[in-house]
């Protein structure tokens, strides 16, 4: 039995999904901290318990145990302490996937600071806005050359923050040298006590999510947070205590908390971690020939792109279970995949508000296309435009209940470890998410019959024409059956006549060229296989889509022709 999980579930076993979603239980201490009451707990327990599994894009490989990561940690926790983070101070963490991400979230958590993960993407503007909002304290960063420009630039706007400290072998003039602290501090750091203690309540993790309006929100998480995370790891990643997982995510995006740490450790398993600086699938294909690990997680990008690949000389019989999060995977992805490998791609559904909400877990029949049945503990529904409860068939917004408070916050936070505890100074916002103890998603779904739930998109990219409602997730889905297809994002256009139209913006697989016909070809396409209304009547060729590293599509900016795209091979544009 593992330890640690028993601490915080009863039970860990089920019979059934049903004996699962109605019997499933997690006790959360008052005073649970991650940091020693997991890692620092493998530690005592089993120093030489792998911990992290370490590969980057030359191959070299690295293995770290709990007993490596609890005494780094607590150098670490030392370092920031010399470097003046107390308890409550806010640090952002830049660092992609090297490990000092696990090393560094960890020693905050030790400290009772609160970290910020960002991507190397951020721009100066963007910089710039996240320190003044959250009152950044420290930046930590990798030794990127274009990020560190836009650092330095960011700097002297920057109202709390005065420098950063760096991660790698080379530490330009002005920076702090994070590893060069971390080695130079002592070996040893005490638990706080008293007032420095850390409570469950207490603020952990803030991830800037980006709406379709307005400025980035701060989605702020409490210490109960990894707790949550126990059904994402266990039930629907399926991880084993001792075998590795592979969650291929950068450290900026919630992502990485769903797959590459908290559940993970607490279950035990080993964390497989690929350090690439960019994705390519010869090098995924490669790196899971060396980190081989037993349960595997990626975007749907990774997967729309290895179908593409020729997978015939690779052996995937050490992998037992896949899944996917992050965006809907499309039927014609999910066939061609298992076809190729034998494997079938287990969905989720949450967000950065959340653990996993909805998941084609362990025991359920896989339905290719739906993201499953609701996760205990969180009372999912659907409702409608005035709150009441959708039927079997009827499009809603996917809700969370039971939530314990009407109104989140710090000093009320939701009952249920991983649901968020609200936006960070942005109390109108919660307010307008949070109704009556409900949280309202934003995404919508319909369930059918089976008690399954069907993803439709973001309330604001459900496209209206003419009256009709359309999802663009099944304009996608068909889209994708067509062999020219690589892959696709389907967004709203205006017109004066019907209010909006379907838009598609696509990336042609290998041997294909864009042309009139093609898009005749494609819009037919779409005709047979869905209804005819969803065709779209605007297709435009583009050579990528814009992504955020974590691999999912940006639909907002092409709505908002908002992204420095590459320039468009010829054709396409057709209306």
């Amino acid at each position: 039995m593992n330890e640690i999980l028993s601490r915080y579930c009863p039970r860990t076993e089920f019979a059934g999904y049903e004996d699962f979603f109605e019997n499933y239980r997690c006790r959360v201490p008052e005073n649970f901290n991650f940091a020693y009451d997991v890692v620092d707990e493998w530690a005592r327990l089993q120093p030489d318990k792998p911990a992290l599994v370490w590969t980057n894009d030359s191959g070299i490989m690295k293995t770290y145990t709990f007993g490596d990561i609890k005494g780094q940690s607590d150098r670490a926790a030392n370092a920031l302490r010399s470097l003046g983070i107390e308890k409550g101070d806010v640090v952002m963490l830049i660092l992609k996937q090297r490990p000092e991400v696990w090393v560094l979230m960890t020693a905050l958590a030790k400290i009772g600071a609160v970290c910020i993960p960002g991507t190397f993407q951020l721009t100066q503007k963007d910089l710039v806005y996240r320190c003044n909002r959250a009152e950044v304290k420290l930046l930590v960063t990798v030794d990127d050359g274009e990020l560190l420009d836009n650092i330095r630039g960011a700097l002297p706007h920057c109202g709390r923050l005065k420098t950063a400290a760096v991660v790698g072998d080379t530490v330009p003039p002005g920076f702090i040298d994070m590893r060069g602290a971390i080695a130079g501090a002592e070996e040893r750091f005490t638990r706080p006590m008293g007032a420095g203690a850390v409570q469950t309540r207490d603020p952990m993790l803030i991830y800037f999510s980006s709406g379709t309006t307005g400025m980035p929100k701060m989605v702020l998480h409490n210490y109960s947070l990894p707790l949550g995370h126990i059904v994402t790891a266990k039930y629907w990643q399926c991880v084993e205590d001792g075998a590795v997982h592979l969650t291929q995510s950068d450290s900026g995006w919630a992502k990485f908390a769903w797959g590459k740490i908290y559940g993970q450790w607490i279950c035990g398993a080993i964390i497989g971690v690929y350090d690439t600086e960019k994705f390519t699938p010869q090098g995924m294909l490669a790196a899971l020939d060396r980190l081989r690990p037993r349960t595997f997680c990626a975007p749907a990008t990774i997967f729309r792109f290895l179908i593409k690949e020729d997978l015939s000389g690779h052996d995937f019989s050490y992998i037992k279970h896949t899944s996917v999060a992050g965006e809907p995977l499309s039927p014609e992805v999910y066939h061609r995949f298992k076809e190729m490998t034998g494997l079938e791609i287990r969905e989720g559904f949450g967000q950065s508000e959340t653990s996993v909400l909805a998941a084609a877990f362990m025991w359920l029949t896989v339905k290719p296309g739906s993201m499953g049945k609701p996760a205990p503990l969180f009372g999912l529904k659907l409702l409608d435009e005035e709150g009441a409860a959708c039927d079997d068939g009827i499009t809603g917004v996917i809700s969370a209940a039971n939530t314990g408070t009407d109104s989140p916050s710090l000093e009320a936070p939701p009952k249920i470890p991983g649901l968020f505890c609200g936006y960070r100074k942005d109390e109108e916002i919660t307010r307008e998410a949070w109704q009556n103890g409900v949280y309202r998603t934003g995404d919508m779904a319909w369930r059918d019959s089976d008690g399954y739930y069907w993803f439709v998109g973001r309330n604001d990219d459900v496209i209206k024409c003419s009256g009709y409602r359309i999802g663009p997730f099944e304009v996608e889905s068909a889209l994708m059956e067509h062999p020219s297809v690589l892959e696709c994002a389907v967004t709203a256009a205006p017109d004066p006549l019907r209010g909006q139209i379907v838009k598609a913006t696509v990336v042609l697989a290998r041997g294909f060229e864009p042309s009139e016909a093609l898009v005749h070809e494609l819009q037919n396409h779409v005709k047979r296989v869905t209804a005819p209304y969803k065709y779209p009547r605007i297709v435009e060729f583009v050579c990528e889509l814009p992504k955020t590293v974590s691999g999912k599509i940006q639909r907002n900016l092409i709505r908002k022709q908002d992204w420095d795209g590459p320039p468009r091979p010829e054709g396409g544009g057709i209306v």
